[in-house]
């Protein structure tokens, strides 16, 4: 059996300008004993202001580049510790508690385009995953009924407040008329795929759940857009919308 932990540190300030303005600060570092790749990061105020890549030993800074990177000289060093401590205590956890069942989240999913779509043109779906636990989630692509894997990226695992977890995978299309893409979600706390369509059945109008503009959560689609901006090196002008 296998068990996940999560140590967090969320410490809050506040102080008198015009008006008070409280501030939240996150140091969070989650380790797994189930294969999933550790996560050590920083927020301020929900956004990410860098991560810890444990596998190349460095630190990627996700704000823009004019902010104050000296705060982070030793969090490499700091991280790499904590997560030997995290990994002896979740089984000195496990172990104390006479292994009780795991809390499983199941996820919710949404998918939607990051352009407006013109037939022909180079365009990019994204599938949000959300308020999952634990890591990890599969997710599969196809384009009409055919399995895709070319052109498919997938995200690290992001951590919510809630210590549930985001993530998001996307694909590379060239829309044609008639053409329809799905993409399935598995994870332990669903009994079978959670499987989102996105087309343009060539015999109906653009179906209102299908269309980015029309996306029932726009806040989905801004956070989820603001990480796959984050994750290549640009910023979304609209992040601050709730994921779910």
């Amino acid at each position: 059996m296998t068990y996940s932990i999560f140590a967090a540190v969320l410490l809050g300030a506040a102080w008198a300008l015009a008006k008070v303005e409280a501030h939240v600060d996150i140091a969070l570092t989650a380790c797994h004993t189930n294969g999933t790749d550790p996560e050590d990061e920083k927020q301020l105020d929900g956004d990410e202001m860098f991560y810890v890549d444990f596998k190349n030993k460095e630190i990627i800074f996700t704000l823009p580049e004019f902010a104050d990177k000296s705060t982070a000289t030793t969090w490499l060093a700091q991280a790499q510790a904590t997560y030997q401590l995290c990994i002896n205590d979740v089984k000195v956890a496990a172990q104390s508690g006479k292994y009780p069942p795991e809390e499983i989240d199941p996820p919710q999913s949404t998918i939607y385009s990051m352009e407006d779509i013109e037939l022909g043109k180079s365009n990019t779906l994204i599938c949000f995953v959300n308020n999952f636990y634990p890591p990890p989630v599969k997710v599969k692509w196809t384009k009409n009924d055919v399995e895709v894997k070319d052109g498919v990226t997938r995200s690290r695992y992001y951590p919510n407040t809630d210590f549930t977890f985001q993530h998001f995978s996307t694909l590379s299309i060239i829309p044609e008329e008639g053409d329809v893409y799905s993409c399935s979600v598995e994870h332990k706390g669903l009994q079978g795929p959670l499987t989102r369509i996105w087309g343009r059945p060539s015999d109906d109008p653009l179906h209102p759940d299908y269309a980015p503009s029309r996306l029932p959560h726009r806040p989905v689609k801004a956070k989820g857009m603001e990480r796959y901006n984050r994750s290549k090196g640009r910023r979304s002008v609209d992040d601050r919308g709730d994921p779910f």
